[in-house]
Order: C-alpha cells, then sequence, then structure tokens
C-alpha cells in the first residue's frame, strides 16, 4: 500500500486541491475494492500544527499526523498556497527539508498550480522543467531562474517530481498520477466519476498575455508599451532598436533579461492577444482578425496563433465567441 502524504500548509491554502485529492484517491480505493482488490493508497494530511485555520479561520483543518510523525511516505502532494508567496514561504518551511529527505529516501512530490513556488523552494526543481498557473508565470521565472518554466502545460513529470498547471488543472495530473499507479482502467473510471479531461495537456487556450513589466529597464518599458499601441503595424527588431538608440543585440538581450520573452516572441504574443479578444467577441472571420492584428500571411498566422494559444483561429473563436456557440 502506497503512503499517500497530502500537506495542509499554514495560511491561505486551495481547499479544492485538498480536499478533492483526498476525496479522488480515496475513490480509487472504493473502486479497488469493488473489483475485488485491496486498497492501493493510505492518504493523510499532514500538517505542522494540530488546528490549521483556513480563509481567515472560516475553515479549520486538523491534519491526521504531523510530519514528525511520518518517517516514510511515497507521494507527497502540496496544494497551491494563496496570498503572500513569499510569507507562506517562510511561514511553512518546517516542510522544506522533510520533504528534501522523503524524496531522496524514494517518495515522488506532486505539486499543484502555484504549489510549484514551494516545490521549487526545496531546490529539487534546478534544472529541471516545471509548470504553474500560467498568471504567476512571470513571478516564478523572476524566483527561480535556474528552474525551466514551461508555462503553456498542463503538467510536467521529471524524476518523480510533478507539477501542474493553473486551477483546476490539478485534476488533469491527479488522473495522471492515478493511470501511473493503478493503471489505465481505473484512471478512465475516476475521469468518467469526476468529468475529467483525462488527456488535456495544454493549458495555452487559457493563457491571457499581460507583458511583464515588473523591472526597471525603462528602454525596454518604452519598446514595450511602442508594440503594444502600435501592434497592428509590421514592427521589426531593427526599428526598435533604432527608435531607442540602442544597438539590436544589446536590446535583444535586455528585452529578453526583462520579459522573459525576446522581442520577436512579445510581438507575436501581444498581436496574439488582441487577435484572440477580437476572435471571442463579434462576428468578424478570421481573415478580418488576422489583418487587423497586423498580419497578412494567412499561414504565418495561423501558425502562431496556434503554437501561442495549442488551437486554430477558427476552432479558438468556436470555442469562446459566444454568439458562435448560440449558433
Amino acid at each position: 500500500m502506497k503512503h499517500i502524504s497530502i500537506l495542509v500548509p499554514l495560511g491561505h491554502t486551495s481547499l479544492p486541491n485538498i480536499d478533492g485529492t483526498h476525496q479522488i484517491l480515496n475513490e480509487v480505493n472504493n473502486i479497488r475494492q469493488a473489483m475485488g482488490e485491496e486498497p492501493l493508497f493510505k492518504i493523510q494530511l499532514v500538517g505542522l500544527e494540530k488546528n490549521i485555520e483556513q480563509r481567515n479561520g472560516l475553515y479549520t483543518i486538523q491534519p491526521d499526523v504531523l510530519i514528525s510523525e511520518v518517517k516514510q511516505t511515497n507521494i507527497i502532494i502540496i496544494p497551491a498556497m494563496h496570498g503572500d508567496l513569499p510569507k507562506a514561504m517562510e511561514s511553512n518551511a518546517a516542510f522544506l527539508p522533510w520533504m528534501v529527505e522523503q524524496y531522496q529516501q524514494g517518495a515522488e512530490i506532486v505539486s499543484f498550480c502555484i504549489g510549484a513556488f514551494f516545490l521549487a523552494a526545496t531546490g529539487l526543481l534546478k534544472g529541471k522543467k516545471c509548470a504553474t498557473h500560467w498568471i504567476a508565470a512571470n513571478d516564478f521565472r523572476r524566483m527561480f531562474p535556474d528552474v525551466e518554466l514551461v508555462d503553456d502545460r498542463i503538467m510536467t513529470e521529471e524524476d518523480g517530481l510533478y507539477t501542474s498547471g493553473g486551477a483546476y488543472s490539478f485534476l488533469n495530473l491527479l488522473a495522471y498520477i492515478i493511470e501511473k499507479h493503478a493503471g489505465r482502467e481505473i484512471a478512465v473510471r475516476i475521469a468518467k466519476t469526476f468529468m475529467i479531461d483525462i488527456d488535456r495537456e495544454s493549458q495555452s487556450p487559457f493563457i491571457i498575455f499581460n507583458g511583464q513589466k515588473a523591472h526597471d529597464d525603462e528602454s525596454i518599458k518604452k519598446a514595450q508599451e511602442y508594440i503594444e499601441r502600435n501592434y497592428q503595424d509590421r514592427i521589426t527588431v531593427d526599428h526598435l532598436a533604432d527608435m531607442l538608440a540602442l544597438g539590436r543585440r544589446n536590446l535583444e538581450r535586455r528585452f529578453k533579461k526583462a520579459t522573459a520573452n525576446t522581442v520577436v516572441e512579445y510581438i507575436q504574443r501581444v498581436k496574439i492577444e488582441a487577435a484572440k479578444k477580437q476572435l471571442e467577441s463579434g462576428r468578424r472571420n478570421v481573415n478580418e482578425v488576422m489583418y487587423d492584428t497586423g498580419y497578412s500571411d494567412e499561414k504565418a498566422f495561423r501558425t502562431v496563433f496556434r503554437k501561442i494559444t495549442g488551437l486554430s483561429p477558427l476552432a479558438y473563436r468556436n470555442k469562446y465567441n459566444k454568439e458562435m456557440v448560440a449558433v
């Protein structure tokens, strides 16, 4: 039987991550028992204190055990932590050496959403791929530059470390872990019972691009603002470099450092974000939106759009445009 440790951090934590995981993993045991098999998981809530208030005292969780009582576990689940992340990580720092020790003894560690920040704080993600909520991607890159963030992914797995994207994508990672440990048949049963899209891999269609401006490079901010005001036009790196009186290589280096995007990537993201908004409202066709966002080559537009969103422009419009859905 595999021991599952669902962490209950101090502070404001995702209750759906905690309770949902507890419920779904227990359902795996119920399904196995109905099939005449032994339960697969021993699931425990693990905390630093015996009574942990959540949501400013609205809820109180009583963990089954404290970390000092768990000498060995097989899978550690880290829920998303909300609010002031540095403060939350400091308040829960006692978990970190325990997680590292358990990992070194063979435990797998799973982080949900922005729980990736806490997993990264262990140092175990250094040089590895990681997913988190797309809205926190820039902050993550700034805090953990030695981790390879793949902010379009629903989930990652590397060397027994698992991460998931934003919000309820934790269900997709949970289904994946169930399939790995309990088999495809039970994973599909769980997916159907809880209505989980079991094979969804990308969170790209849900990303809203907001240019990273939490930096002090005023020249790069001017370049960003110019791109955002003039996305309908053809903008080149050389034009921006001339406008800012910077060398091209210097501009590209500083732009990447400040925004975590190359200049071309930033231009593309701004254009595609504008295209997404147009496709989400009204009845404009794909070609009209393409021209309005500064593209003249249909193939290039579709290629970039799919690369950034994971969908074709038409599929995106059909998915998110209320008028199209009603037709």
